[in-house]
């Protein structure tokens, strides 16, 4: 005999909580699904558990699921599962109260009696709110469900209105069904289509460790003893017919759970590409579990190409965050630094502080350790790769693994190892900090550089002459990102970095007397050039070359000004140093010019090429080129 149907309210925060979650909790509204995925598959690793000790509780329903079926014609939507039910005061507790789903107490308990080892109960509902998602949805919700210890079922019925109905019935079947009777379509989502259903659990639910059936309409050929034919054996009428069979929605592959040798590559590959639709194979990947005081899972790819939108604002990063086999979060930038955003992969914590709606992360002790710990190991993996295998991995993802230098300064030394430069020296090839520093001369004090966007102009500087004539090696910085690494790593090894470019190098002894002999006519150049000149000075780096332009050594470079320039912003205008070599034979006769006649027109037209030539040599823009032209070409005339 059924029981009395009662009626009660709804606990006032209850109330509170559920206006929340059904106006501004969740996002994204097919998120409830997950919830009542998640909630099905915590109550048959609840059944499991307890089956250990007691397994009668299963009877002859050993074979675990979650269903989901939709009924198109009434707008309905139903969710059931097999797992351990619920008795009439269970149904009051979890769902009349909040955060009550039971898994906390199921987790206390399961400590309590220490049997974490006797089975891996994957549990989810941390706090006991996902179900009521579901009045996201549905205008009214129904949950069925019998407790694996009770012989009477249990109706629960709610419009979501601050009241709710329940009732004990007769119920054969063992575990929960919730029926959602669900509102009007306000968008073009309809939580009735099959292939709605199929994409949000292959999205949200895709490695839930239980098969998520769905009874789906197929059609199939007709047996060929079935057709009927004519008397040429040819069949006539229809040779198909649409039946109805269960098909399962989740691939429940949660690789990164597994042990290493129970994997192939071929899943590892498969899954890289799920995740990171890229249909090229991965470079490398970690599969990693830790230990300790909390556990957790991880599996991360290290792409073989870089993406075209890596250096994109608004580019996601590549990790995604699971709470026991269900999706949380993708664009997960607390998993990784941005300058590793390029990696791809997955996080499995059962204890990560998150907030109800599992949406944001709150930053606690946990979530930092775990991006310390994938970082420890990635860098790890990056120093362990082969030359020629690093050198693929540098070239797609250099860039971005330098930006580190800057943005996380706790990291600079670790990245420092990792970064890689061609040299004056290195035949094209990139080598290491280390490598460089091994390489040094006995009597060479600093780590040289000199940053540009064109490597063959910076092979050819002017500026490195005088280093080049010392034997020393030089670094050839053609990224951006470059400026601000060396800004930020102001030495490694305790060795400094100089620009060949900036401040004076003292690698050439200047003659004093010649210095005095030339100090007037330096002066008088000066001047002529004042707009885009802060001193004329004798050169402590040409030896081949008539003139160069230097920097202050914590001033701006060309290269840097050219940057800030070309990203839309305002630079006030750098005069910069003109270093003359005095050993050349063009300077002399401007000289012996200058002497014997300072209003000479010409003088001005070559003390202008002087300055141009010298932004030609370090492949900068002249001002003027119609100018420097016709100064050529008149130069030319005469020595024709």
């Amino acid at each position: 005999m059924t029981a009395k149907k009662e009626t009660h309210q709804f606990k006032t925060e209850v109330q509170q909580l559920m206006h929340l979650i059904v106006n501004s909790l969740y996002s994204n509204k097919e998120i409830f699904l997950r919830e009542l995925v998640s909630n099905a598959s915590d109550a048959i690793d609840k059944l499991r558990f307890k089956a250990q000790t007691h397994p009668e509780l299963l009877g002859n329903d050993s074979e675990f699921f979650i269903r989901i079926q939709a009924d198109k014609e009434n707008n309905r939507l139903h969710v059931f599962d097999n797992g351990i039910g619920m008795t009439y005061d269970e149904v009051m507790e979890n769902i009349g109260t909040i955060a009550k789903s039971g898994t906390m107490a199921f987790l206390e308990t399961l400590r309590q009696s220490k049997q974490e080892n006797l089975l891996s109960t994957e549990l989810i509902g941390q706090f006991g709110v996902g179900f009521y998602s579901a009045f996201i949805v549905a205008k009214k919700v129904t949950v069925l469900t019998r407790s694996a210890e009770s012989e009477k079922g249990v109706r629960w019925e709610s419009m979501g209105d601050g009241s709710y109905t329940i009732e004990e019935t007769d119920r054969k079947d063992r575990g929960t069904e919730i029926i959602l009777d669900l509102k009007e379509k306000e968008d073009e989502t309809d939580f009735t289509e099959e292939w709605t259903l199929r994409r949000i659990i292959k999205h949200h639910s895709d490695f839930v460790g239980y098969p998520i059936k769905m009874n789906v309409e197929k059609t199939v050929p007709i047996p060929d003893n079935e057709l009927i034919k004519d008397k040429d054996g040819k069949p006539v009428g229809e040779t198909t017919r649409k039946i109805r069979e269960d098909e399962i929605l989740n691939s429940m592959k949660a690789i990164w759970t597994k042990n290493k040798s129970e994997v192939t590559q071929e899943e590892y590959e498969e899954f890289y590409k799920h995740i990171s639709h890229d249909w090229n194979m991965p470079l490398e990947k970690l599969h990693l579990k830790f230990e300790g005081v909390t556990e957790y899972h991880a599996l991360l790819y290290i792409p073989s190409k870089a993406p075209l939108d890596l250096f994109h604002q608004n580019r996601k990063n590549g990790m995604q965050l699971y709470c026991k086999r269900v999706f949380i979060m993708d664009d997960c930038k607390e998993l990784m630094p941005e300058y590793l955003g390029f990696i791809q992969g997955v996080v499995d914590a059962p204890d990560l502080n998150l907030n109800v709606s599992r949406e944001i992360l709150q930053q606690d002790r946990l979530v930092k350790n775990i991006q310390k710990n994938l970082v420890k190991k990635v860098f790890e993996l990056l120093s362990s790769m082969d030359k020629e295998k690093y050198e693929i991995f540098y070239n797609e993802f250099g860039q971005s693994l330098k930006a580190g230098i800057p943005t996380h300064f706790d990291q600079k030394d670790k990245i420092a190892d990792l970064i890689r430069y061609k040299t004056t020296k290195s035949d094209g090839k990139l080598i290491s900090l280390k490598e460089y520093v091994s390489r040094m001369k006995s009597d060479q004090k600093d780590i040289y550089y000199i940053t540009g966007d064109n490597l063959v102009s910076l092979m050819n500087s002017p500026h490195l002459e005088a280093l080049k004539d010392k034997d020393y090696e030089v670094l050839l910085m053609t990224d951006p990102v470059d400026e601000w690494v060396v800004q930020s790593l102001p030495e490694y090894d305790k060795k400094a970095f100089k620009s060949a470019e900036k401040g004076d190098l003292d690698l050439i002894k200047v003659d004093d007397k010649k210095k005095e002999e030339y100090q007037s006519l330096f002066e008088f150049i000066q001047k002529s050039l004042e707009e885009n000149v802060k001193e004329v000075k004798p050169s402590s780096r040409l030896k081949n070359s008539l003139s160069c332009l230097s920097g202050e050594d914590f001033g701006m470079s060309a290269y840097m000004e050219k940057i800030m320039k070309a990203t839309g912003q305002s630079v006030t205008k750098q005069k910069r140093v003109l270093e003359l070599n005095m050993a050349h034979p063009v300077l002399e006769k401007i000289k012996a010019i200058y002497e014997t006649d300072t209003k000479n027109p010409s003088l001005t037209g070559y003390f202008s090429l002087l300055y141009d030539l010298a932004l030609v040599g370090e492949g900068g823009k002249i001002e003027n080129p119609s100018r420097f032209s016709q100064v050529v070409s008149d130069l030319m005339s005469k020595a024709i």
